[in-house]
């Protein structure tokens, strides 16, 4: 009896570890902040528990704005992200060949350089007597007196570039498990380059798209780096907001308040693709169910 118990009970001991990490660094600080949300007062007169939920509702008719630019955005990079990354992706996985791991750490690299420096280069790059914005100009796409950097443009690229490994990577993951064997069928049964592709390569790399799209999403709808550094206060994002609030406004419960309404928007995105996509594409089983 005593060997069958420990032998029931070694997982759940095994658990643990993980189990307290998450409670120390995560569940305890989620309820701090819930707690703080429900405050109420200033820095000044000092903070009350109060259940004060008003918080959320002025939050969001304060912030709706923000709010939705952070989506917007968000939207926009995770879009362009997919359009540069399938492709890549593709190529790595079926046309890298012995240059396969190169190209792979070519897009793994720029994680070596802090988040901070990459997008500080982005500033530099798109400042107005840099070469992209002089080449524009040469090509007639941005006026004379035109700017890309502090426009709308120039922060959903920053987005696009500081967030596009995550969408490749799992791309690249999910087209190089495809079994060569299906695509070489498809071709000997008379079939054409693109109806083997929406048929069979795109089908089984769904997986792929659904991770890569919400590994992107998420982080980029929450970021304020690229906002702050490549745009102005007209392209503030949600981010900034919250950054805004908690360090320099010394606005506690409104800062939580927000951030918990951008965490309940975040997971009904998360159940609704869930339910569009398919649990099995969501956890990257759909392939091999198939």
């Amino acid at each position: 009896m005593g060997a069958r118990l420990r032998k029931v009970g070694l997982p759940y001991l095994l658990l643990l570890p993980g189990l307290g990490w998450l409670a120390i660094f995560f569940a305890i600080p989620l309820g701090y902040m819930a707690f703080e949300s429900l405050k109420e007062g200033t820095l000044e007169t000092g903070y009350i528990f109060d259940w004060n939920f008003s918080n959320y509702t002025n939050a969001i008719s304060d912030f709706s704005e923000q709010l939705v630019r952070s989506f917007e955005y968000a939207g926009l990079a995770t879009l362009f992200g997919l359009l540069i990354g399938y492709p890549l992706a593709y190529v790595i996985a079926f046309r890298g060949g012995r240059w396969r791991n190169a190209l792979l750490l070519a897009v793994i690299v720029p994680f070596f350089i802090t988040y901070l420096i990459r997008t500080l280069s982005w500033e530099t790059i798109l400042s107005d007597s840099g070469l992209v914005v002089d080449t524009l100009r040469t090509l007639g796409l941005v006026s004379e007196g035109g700017r890309v950097l502090d426009t709308t443009a120039s922060v959903v690229a920053g987005l696009t570039y500081n967030f596009l490994p995550f969408m490749i990577l799992p791309l690249y993951a999910s087209l190089e498990r495809i079994d060569h064997r299906l695509l070489e069928a498809a071709y000997d049964l008379y079939g054409r380059r693109r109806d083997v592709f929406l048929r069979v390569t795109l089908p089984l790399s769904m997986p792929g798209v659904v991770a890569g799209t919400l590994l992107m999403f998420i982080p980029a709808a929450g970021d304020f780096i690229n906002a702050e550094l490549l745009g102005t206060p007209n392209q503030f994002m949600i981010g900034n907001v919250i950054q805004s609030r908690y360090l320099e406004l010394n606005d506690y419960p409104t800062a939580a308040a927000l951030s918990f309404i951008l965490m309940a928007i975040m997971l009904i995105i998360v159940l609704v693709w869930a339910r569009i996509a398919g649990t099995e594409a969501l956890l990257g089983t759909e392939g091999e169910a198939r």
